[in-house]
């Protein structure tokens, strides 16, 4: 229950919630005042009617300091709700003490001071306003000094409806409004858990890869050593020669891949994100498809858009990822184009005619890691987690057809000025 009680930011959002109940208790006082004129004399008119008017100028005041200067703490929160508890008993003790049927709307901040601030000082301002309406009745005073019994019990019937109407009004729009908050900042912290949640486990694998990239070196530098020394004492021509510089080949190819695990760790760390526009974006991609799967029947349907895009090493992992499970699954016909799609968003579609992702539920795609006999799990869990990164969504769509995956991604807003700042 102490959702805004930890932010300034929460105090903003809640200050005009406040500001509406206390306007709404001056109208309600003024407004008996001018009813009650009409039947009665008031023993304290003036006062009765001055006090109503300095309290709204404090609520102004108030909700001027929450919106711009909010409290660092709740303390003063509940200082002004015992506040509001002072200045309404003040009027009540004017206009008949605990006899005035208003004597409920005492009830009010304390029903704020329960959603807003925490237990120990929501008991607080309880206690102080069970004291304002216990004072009411020791120190009772009298609503008019001349005696009108039938008119004042008529008042104070209808008054008793009007109490209870208000009063029901104001929590159903302040308390009811503060509670929907409450509970909409509770669902985005059970977000943000599984979110972190997420996280940690991304680190471990990540940490998990740096360690076995670390190892790997050393081995790989020693057998690049044993090659270059057999193949300097084997002479050229033979068949063994040929395998030695395959070997060769293919051991640069693995240093390769541990220098650019390398170079992604080190944009991810400071962030470094490249703007292209989409068409180059997906010419990269279709290139580094090639390389790894030359001989993959991949379809690239053009024309790509022109619009801009933020992008890193991250991503074009994370999208090979993808197209590798499709390859993987799909290996006679893998389908892929971009186009840009509503809202400055731009979709990259990868269809396929695998059944690869049959047992796994709509929507849920890459938000957790799966078990599989070709190991795609990890991979789709990890490239869900670098594409929500950058503020993306990755959904799939399961049909008798086979699978398409939606990768969406945001449009950039000025290819031009990130391209500069970063050269």
């Amino acid at each position: 229950m102490e959702w805004l009680t930890h932010s300034q930011t929460g105090f903003q959002q809640a200050a005009r919630y406040l500001l509406g109940m206390r306007l709404t208790i001056v109208a309600l006082q003024l407004i008996s005042i001018a009813v009650a004129e009409t039947m009665v004399a008031l023993a304290h008119r003036a006062e009765a009617v001055i006090l109503p008017l300095a309290y709204g100028v404090l609520a102004t005041l108030a909700w001027l300091w929450f919106t711009r200067r909010p409290p660092r703490s709740t303390q003063a929160v509940s200082l002004v709700l015992i506040v509001d508890l002072l200045m309404t008993g003040v009027w009540l003790y004017l206009t008949g003490g605990y006899t005035n049927p208003l004597v409920s709307l005492l009830l009010l901040p304390i029903a704020v001071a329960i959603v807003l601030v925490p237990l120990g000082q929501s008991i607080a301002v309880t206690v102080s306003g069970v004291a304002v309406y216990t004072s009411l009745v020791i120190w009772n005073t009298p609503v008019t000094h001349e005696h009108h019994s039938a008119n004042l019990a008529q008042l104070h019937l209808v008054g008793m409806w009007v109490t209870f109407a208000t009063t029901a009004a104001i929590l159903l729009l302040v308390v009811g409004a503060l509670a929907r908050r409450l509970r909409q900042q509770q669902a985005q912290l059970a977000q943000i858990r599984e979110t972190r949640l997420r996280d940690e486990q991304i680190i471990a694998l990540g940490l998990s890869a740096a360690a076995v990239a670390h190892r790997l070196g050393t081995p790989l530098n020693t057998m690049t050593l044993l090659v270059e020394e057999m193949k300097s004492a084997t002479p050229g021509g033979k068949p063994d020669a040929d395998d030695l510089a395959l070997m060769e080949q293919q051991l640069a190819l693995c240093s390769g891949h541990l220098q650019q695990l390398s170079t992604a760790a080190m944009q991810a760390r400071t962030a470094q994100l490249e703007t292209l526009a989409a068409r180059d974006w997906v010419a990269r991609l279709r290139e580094s498809a090639t390389l790894l799967w030359p001989g993959a029947a991949i379809e690239w349907r053009q024309p790509a858009p022109d619009c801009a895009v933020a992008v890193d090493a991250t991503l074009d992992q994370a999208v090979l990822n993808v197209l590798a499970n499709a390859v993987t699954a799909s290996p006679s016909w893998v389908a892929v184009a971009a186009h840009k799609a509503a809202d400055d968003r731009l979709e990259l579609v990868v269809e396929d005619h695998g059944v690869g992702l049959e047992s796994t539920p709509e929507g849920t795609l890459g938000d957790q890691v799966v078990n599989s006999e070709n190991g795609l799990g990890v991979g789709l869990f990890l490239s869900n987690a670098t594409i929500q990164r950058l503020g993306g969504t990755l959904k799939a769509r399961v049909g008798s057809e086979g699978t398409t995956i939606i990768i969406d991604l945001p449009v950039a807003a000025d290819r031009n000025s990130v391209t500069g700042e970063q050269a």
